[in-house]
């Protein structure tokens, strides 16, 4: 079923799902939504499966034609979504109409929004994944973002689904500035006492050099024991990469499945949402937790969204 035809696609606009998992050994990224909190909820707010595949719309300017009534659902960054220069409502699901223009014409704040449709977003899965990955031409629409003229299509849904909105109280606001809860490591002993001292006490801004593989930042250089250089190791997500220029890289969805640099510290998993509604200019701090904080954050995160669904459909 033919959705919407793209009027414009802003920067970068794109196909995404939960991820591709499975085949980093292979050098895959995983790819998936760098929210992953409202990517969710607004699956959950049009009565989809939470890893149906939707558009993740970064900044703004994107611009879609309805092409058939379905539920709609807009989470994550506040873009001053219109709906034929109407006020869209945010985190709750609402019909949109056969010609009704649905634009997301200004940054007001956070970086990414999502556009949940029922039945989700039609697209052939590679490696059992829509996700797009543009540096390699796979998945989503044709391998590559939203182009003008494109025609997106969704799956068929036997019954809509009721009308939800999100509690209030789990809304989350997109600051300026950012706290990254983070673990130290997999190789925080490559550096000094005074250059872990200075990442964990100091503040950085996002630099322009900024998308899905990795956030460049700028602010005090982190000094190593002896150098930047490792044996090639695995990358987890959140990871805080440290090369010879000392200034910290935070690398996301898109990252290399291995990589060479030092890697001080770790984003917890509750906190990527943090990163990926961050923008060039933010500032960031990265207090730490250990690991069973981490983990018991996790569980908070998974049962609060377990709390959202049962609020969305009891």
């Amino acid at each position: 079923m033919d959705i919407f035809e793209v009027i414009q696609p802003g920067p970068l606009t794109t196909v995404q799902d939960l991820g591709r998992f499975g085949y980093q050994q292979f050098g895959v990224p995983t790819s998936g939504a760098l929210d992953n909190y409202a990517f969710r909820i607004g699956n959950l707010l049009v009565g989809n499966n939470e890893g149906a595949a939707s558009l993740e719309i970064t900044l703004f300017g994107c611009q879609l034609c309805t092409l058939h009534d379905t539920s709609m659902a807009i989470t994550g960054a506040d873009l001053s979504a219109a709906i034929s220069g109407k006020p869209a409502p945010a985190w709750e699901s609402v019909r949109l109409k056969r010609g009704d223009v649905l634009s997301f014409p200004q940054l007001n704040s956070g970086c990414r929004a999502y556009l949940a449709v029922a039945g989700g977003i039609a697209v052939p899965e590679v490696m059992k994944s829509a996700s797009t990955l543009v540096r390699a031409g796979i998945g989503g629409l044709n391998g590559r973002p939203l182009r003008q003229g494109d025609i997106l299509s969704a799956n068929e849904r036997s019954a809509p689904s009721a009308a939800a909105r999100m509690p209030a109280e789990y809304v989350p606001v997109y600051g300026n500035q950012i706290e990254l809860r983070v673990i130290l490591g997999p190789q925080d002993d490559y550096f000094t006492d005074e250059g872990k001292s200075t990442f964990l006490n100091s503040e950085y801004i996002v630099s322009a050099q900024a998308d899905r593989m990795g956030y460049r930042l700028e602010g005090p250089r982190i000094q190593h024991l002896s150098g930047a250089d490792i044996i090639s190791d695995g990358i987890p997500l959140g990871a805080i990469q440290v090369p010879g220029d000392r200034l910290p890289i935070i690398l996301l969805a898109d990252r290399q499945t291995t990589g060479g640099y030092t890697k001080i510290a770790t984003v917890i998993s509750v906190d990527i949402p943090k990163v990926a509604q961050a923008k060039p200019g933010d500032s960031i701090r990265f207090p730490q937790v250990n690991e069973e904080q981490a983990v018991a954050l996790w569980q908070e995160y998974e049962q609060q969204i377990e709390t959202i669904k049962s609020l969305l459909h009891p």
